[in-house]
């Protein structure tokens, strides 16, 4: 058995502590709901839990010396049932509070847990089935899937029709929201849907089908896009090649918008780590001093966004450090560099002779088919660039991450390329598509449009369990009260409770994500409206709306 790091649990402990005093009366209700569904699932499962218990004994009494008097009153098995049928967001609520792309937080902790778990013996064993297997080693533990199955788990498809869901009436979302979403704060036109992400059923739409500008929550749909297209394991590489017979050495972007030259990469691809181990393959073929080219070619098209010159977004270059930041920043709007590629090379340059080579001033070139690679740095799996990106609103991510998914399905990598493989991977998934159309990844594009209907409807194909790679749209959502662009929102309401990608341009406010009812029950919901005059006005109303769900 792996036990994860506990460092990231135990510097989170305030703010877990919070969500855990916001949650204890939706998991006591909870409870007493699945009492009956957990005994069941004890009596299946007690040989097997037994067993490893004698296992892991020492381990485990290790990690309770140190006893939790606000959570006493709730049993294990207790706690279990509140996790399976809340699912991910109770969850994810708390880890995020250490960061969910912490290098030793939620995402390593659940590959180390995989691991360990990655033996023979079957998914799903019932009553009577063998403890152990053929070579001698436990059994696996029946699998999330049949368990989650058991007490209610995620569909794949939302009904576009309205619905019952487990004692949710239509009516009575409809009696909740009809309120709120009248409120002259949000505006001349709004739109709203709200999924049992459990049963798909629709529990509300109101011009669930009108296409409005969508601002930041296009990146929901950008992040889909990407993780169906490349995968969440992808990687993005920045190379470094020597072409043959020179001394002229090539930095190739590849479009890694995690690329850093600060000292602490914290967990990033490093421009210094790749300066370390050119200088390393340059001196073992004898070169000291090298003419120094960089090669951006993998883009193409206009760079600067339609917007034009803005803090929001750097000129997109497949060659960036640190998004072309001119301080020491690393989310939020801050004045960008004129030349990302150009800033970048210089960087690599100097960290070059820090290292022993002396290298030209840096200019533009394409490295050839024939080129040696000397040195290359990879991005994080493509799951933590897409939690960043959503946790942060991040719009350099985006527009990157826009063109990879360009350049795996075969087209430029540009910002109508982007837009047309989003549209495309879409498509392919079978979601909702009228009315929407797409002119870049952020959704700093004004002429963006996007639906209600999508939106929830791009939610529940991330939390179905066919689908887990795209978990990474779910887990990267901010959560109320606490992370990125809800940290300062829902401190008197639903916090920990909501998890949603906000959108804000002037006139535009929406919200996009999920929420958990008092009785567990997982929803996802999304609010569009245009003609707002009070920002924070929409927003107060926004959250209003979304905490109102909380209480269903």
């Amino acid at each position: 058995m792996v036990v994860p790091e506990l460092r990231p649990w135990q510097s989170a402990k305030p703010r877990v502590r919070k969500i855990a005093d916001a949650l204890r009366p939706r998991l006591a209700h909870l409870v007493t709901a699945t009492k009956p569904q957990v005994a069941r699932l004890r009596g299946a499962v007690g040989p097997q839990l037994a067993r490893a218990t004698r296992a892991t004994g020492p381990r485990l009494a290790t990690l309770v010396r140190s006893p939790r008097p606000r959570f006493r009153t709730l049993r294990t098995w207790q706690y279990t049932a509140g996790a399976a049928t809340a699912g991910l967001a109770l969850a994810a609520g708390a880890v995020t509070a250490a960061g969910p792309w912490d290098a030793d937080g939620q995402r390593t902790a659940e590959r180390d847990r995989a691991a360990a778990l990655e033996r023979s013996g079957g998914t799903d064993h019932g009553p009577g089935a063998d403890l152990v297997t053929a070579d001698g080693e436990p059994s696996a533990a029946p699998s999330a899937g049949s368990v989650l199955t058991g007490l209610g788990a995620a569909a794949s498809t939302v009904k576009s029709a309205p619905g019952k869901s487990l004692g949710i009436s239509t009516t009575a979302v409809t009696d909740l929201l009809r309120p709120l979403l009248a409120s002259t704060a949000l505006g001349s036109t709004r739109t709203a849907v709200v999924v049992d992400v459990a049963s798909g059923a629709r529990l509300y739409g109101s011009g669930a089908d009108t296409a409005l500008t969508p601002a930041s929550t296009t990146k929901i749909a950008t992040a889909v896009a990407a993780l169906s297209a490349l995968g969440p394991d992808h990687r993005i590489t920045t190379r470094v090649a020597l072409e043959p017979g020179t001394r002229e050495v090539v930095l190739v972007g590849g479009g890694d918008p995690t690329l850093t030259a600060r000292k602490d990469a914290a967990g990033w691809a490093s421009l210094r780590t790749l300066a370390t181990e050119t200088a390393k393959s340059l001196t073992a073929r004898g070169i000291r001093q090298i003419t120094l080219s960089y090669d951006t070619t993998l883009y193409s098209g206009p760079d600067l966004h339609p917007i034009g010159v803005n803090d929001n977004l750097a000129r997109v270059s497949p060659l960036t450090a640190d998004e072309g930041r001119t301080d020491d920043s690393a989310e939020g709007p801050v004045t960008r560099v004129s030349d990302p590629a150009a800033d970048a090379a210089r960087k690599f340059a100097g960290f070059l002779a820090d290292a022993g080579i002396k290298t030209s001033s840096p200019g533009t070139s394409k490295a050839s088919r024939r080129a040696d690679t000397l040195a290359t740095v990879s991005s994080p799996p493509l799951s933590s660039i897409v939690e960043r990106m959503l946790t942060n609103s991040d719009n350099d991510i985006a527009e990157a991450l826009a063109r990879q998914t360009a350049l795996a399905s075969g087209r430029p990598a540009s910002f109508d390329g982007g837009a047309d493989a989003i549209d495309a991977q879409l498509t392919q998934l079978g979601l909702p598509m009228t009315g929407a159309s797409f002119h870049d990844g952020s959704g700093l594009n004004r002429d963006d449009r996007l639906t209600a209907n999508l939106l929830t409807a791009l939610l529940v194909k991330a939390a179905d369990a066919g689908r887990p790679g795209l978990r990474a749209v779910l887990t990267g959502l901010p959560v109320a009260g606490f992370t990125g662009t809800l940290t300062s929102r829902y401190t008197d309401g639903a916090a920990g409770v909501v998890r949603a990608k906000t959108g804000t341009l002037t006139g535009v406010n929406t919200l996009a994500g999920t929420v958990v009812d008092k009785d567990g029950r997982l929803l996802a919901f999304a609010f569009l409206t245009s003609d707002t005059t009070n920002p924070a006005a929409a927003q107060q109303a926004l959250d209003k709306t979304a905490t109102a769900l909380a209480g269903l």
